[in-house]
């Protein structure tokens, strides 16, 4: 197994890091991450949207740029150095899988070169007030109504819901049972969403009443086979996030090491204390972690090897990686890692955020057993 990068990966590395550098300094950051700010339209947002990177995993034909999973990961670790805000990866990842996996020919051709583009930013919604990445946890009720929809209900903990433009739903037919998708254009009659405070990544409640939906916005044409769609979309979307948390580690130990070599306390840098020192060697033992697990599921993804337990492992490892990597951060910096301005705060508050997006670790180790046979 080589888990190195190609030439054109190491360049996709270098020029995603000097991108962050350039448009998403800590500065702005900050001011992003202040309450009611947006992150999906103007600034650096359009800056990225112009790359081309939002499309990295959308075919060509649709505008995108056909790239494989182990590039979206390459991408993705260098956006969670920063960490960069944004629906890119709910919108260009998540949405746009779950599209290429359930979607009608003419939906893919109406939808992604869209997603590709940054114009449409979607938002899957899939979680309820009674959190769970179940299909049995999804109640909101799609009924028929004529040759539409009428969808009612309410979704929590909806990532970038405040910037979407559109929500990929998650419903139930009341006529069957079964789970579907229905893409919901956020600014509808009846759709209103409010944001969540003390959570990165714009987290929205979004409540749907008597929405109607036309039935060119069910994925697929048939509420049978959208939740099997979402499912593997997900599959191929939960290393492109542990990569995005390796980044957020990553940025976290050298931030560690730089203050323990700086910091000066008894006359000498606290890095030569034995008790900081473990401290940074735990910290690289979880970035290292969740480093070659994410990028294994990668790896094996991309060359069509079976993957479901090394996801799973990838997603219960990146999650508390980056969870106890921000803490032991913590210990290293003492107070001033608790000051805004210094920008520690914004990975505390991104790996509480993402601990649980697409399942949390032990959702991920009861899945992990499954795919095992234990």
């Amino acid at each position: 197994m080589d888990l190195a990068l190609n030439p054109e990966q190491e360049m996709l590395k270098t020029a995603v890091r000097r991108f962050v550098q350039q448009e998403y300094p800590k500065e702005t950051l900050l001011q992003i991450a202040a309450p009611n700010e947006a992150t999906g339209d103007g600034g650096p947002w359009d800056s990225l949207a112009r790359t081309g990177w939002l499309g990295i995993l959308i075919p060509q034909e649709y505008g995108g740029e056909g790239g494989s999973l182990t590039d979206a990961g390459v991408l993705f670790e260098e956006l969670g150095r920063g960490p960069v805000p944004g629906p890119h990866l709910s919108s260009g990842v998540l949405a746009a899988l779950t599209i290429l996996e359930g979607g009608t020919a003419q939906q893919k051709s109406d939808w992604l070169p869209q997603i590709a583009s940054g114009q449409m930013r979607v938002a899957p919604a899939i979680t309820e007030p009674e959190y769970g990445w179940d299909e049995g946890d999804v109640k909101l009720a799609a009924s028929a109504d004529g040759d539409n929809y009428r969808v009612n209900g309410s979704k929590s903990f909806v990532y970038d819901g405040q910037s979407a433009t559109h929500f990929l739903c998650a419903a139930r037919s009341p006529d069957n049972g079964e789970v579907g998708l229905i893409m919901v254009p956020s600014d509808g009659s009846g759709v209103a969403s409010r944001g969540l405070p003390g959570f990165s990544w714009n987290l929205s409640e979004v409540s749907l009443s008597d929405v109607s939906v036309g039935s060119a916005d069910l994925l697929g044409g048939a509420f049978s086979g959208g939740w099997a769609a979402l499912e593997r979309a997900i599959a191929k979307s939960v290393p492109v996030l542990c990569a995005f948390q390796v980044g957020g580690c990553q940025a976290v130990y050298e931030l560690s090491v730089e203050y323990s070599r700086t910091r000066i306390q008894f006359g000498t840098p606290i890095g030569r204390f034995q008790r900081v020192q473990d401290h940074v060697i735990n910290l690289v033992n979880a970035l290292d972690a969740a480093r070659w697990t994410a990028y294994e599921a990668l790896w094996k993804l991309d060359t069509g090897r079976e993957a479901a337990d090394s996801i799973h492992l990838a997603k219960a490892v990146g999650s508390e990686s980056y969870y106890e990597a921000c803490n032991l951060a913590h210990e290293v910096h003492a107070g001033v890692g608790s000051m805004t301005e210094y920008g520690l705060t914004l990975h505390t508050t991104a790996s509480r955020t993402l601990y649980h997006y697409l399942g949390d670790p032990k959702f991920h180790r009861r899945r992990l057993a499954d795919a095992l046979g234990l």
